[in-house]
């Protein structure tokens, strides 16, 4: 799921044509099928895979999928419907900040991601990903790796500050920090309903407020522990990298963090002047994609209004030009630079 992530997306059932029941329907499939115009024989790949919703579309509209996902579980889950492809779909466990290494010879024709976690892994609370259903304080899309646990009682509090502020922007971090930094050292935490309650207690919720109090505390951790920026900013790179002339990316994305990201992304990839305005000659920098829509699309009030997780997400895209790929120069994305676990202390 982000790298090789669900997404946040996948919700409601319907029949479909390939496989069976379909047991969620991804955010914004109308849209994502618009402009990724999958046409029968497009080799597309879908790099969040999740519970299959973007993938069987491609599917049902003739095209040839590749996806992936860094949860097994998804993998395992979603083998029924790469046995009734016919051959058409092949699934892999990977992040996809590795996309471009499933791509075959002569490039993709689209590149599909939706940003962040499924609701598979939300519903399941031994995965720990909300904060409403008690479960171990995990929050590993691979289920491998450095935990929500492991940073919340290992990261110096300045450390935890950096992470609730930058990732959650949350506006009480430094408080939240120091709480938790003085209730471990009694008892560490081990739940996500034991961190929530102590959130909580720091930060009351108001009457006005629409959110939990560790909401953002809560997606601070999960961006933090699977590297969700970093591997969105590798994925574009890689579908850069993937992709034939004329082929398009496509993005969903949940939060401001994610959109970011794409925007200024797809803002450096579509071709610049650069050198001096005093100078005769400038050169250009010639376009690598060109943005499909100026601003990025939202999803439609009919589906925001059944689904509360669509009213958030954003959809940009691009196709790919003839240009050659860029450079892999994580710079232009000014991601934080956070502390990683091994130096963190404790």
């Amino acid at each position: 799921m982000m790298r090789g992530m669900g997404s946040m997306a996948d919700h409601g059932s319907e029949s479909g044509a390939i496989g069976g029941p379909v047991r969620h329907i991804p955010v914004m499939l109308a849209e994502v099928l618009r402009y990724l115009a999958p046409a029968p024989g497009a080799v597309v790949l879908d790099g969040t895979f999740g519970a299959g919703g973007y993938t069987r579309a491609l599917l049902d509209a003739g095209a040839q999928v590749i996806a992936l996902d860094r949860d097994p579980g998804a993998i395992a889950a979603g083998q029924p419907l790469a046995d009734a492809s016919g051959g058409r779909l092949s699934l892999h466990r990977s992040t996809f900040g590795r996309l471009d290494e499933f791509a075959p010879v002569g490039g993709l024709d689209g590149v599909v991601l939706d940003i962040g976690v499924s609701s598979m892994q939300i519903d399941e609370a031994d995965r720990g990903f909300s904060f409403q259903k008690n479960g171990p304080l995990d929050m590993r899309m691979s289920s491998e790796g450095v935990s929500a646990a492991d940073v919340v009682n290992r990261a110096r509090a300045n450390d935890l500050i950096r992470i609730f502020s930058f990732l959650g922007e949350e506006r009480q971090a430094s408080r939240i920090a120091r709480a938790i930094e003085k209730r471990r050292a009694e008892k560490k935490f081990t739940t996500t309903r034991d961190l929530a309650s102590l959130i909580e207690m720091v930060n009351p919720r108001r009457a006005t407020d629409k959110i939990h109090p560790a909401t953002r505390v809560f997606q601070a951790l999960r961006i933090y522990v699977n590297d969700e920026l970093g591997e969105l900013a590798e994925a574009l790179f890689a579908a850069e990298r993937a992709l034939r002339p004329g082929g398009r990316l496509v993005v969903v994305t949940f939060h401001s963090l994610e959109d970011r990201i794409v925007k200024r992304f797809l803002a450096d990839r579509a071709g610049r002047a650069s050198g001096s305005r005093h100078l005769p000659e400038v050169a250009q920098t010639p376009a690598v994609f060109e943005p499909m829509s100026r601003q990025a699309v939202a999803a439609g009030d009919a589906e925001a209004e059944v689904n509360p997780r669509a009213r958030s997400a954003k959809l940009r895209a691009g196709i790919r030009t003839p240009a050659p790929a860029g450079r892999a120069d994580l710079s232009i994305f000014d991601l934080p630079q956070l502390a990683s676990i091994e130096r963190m202390g404790n």
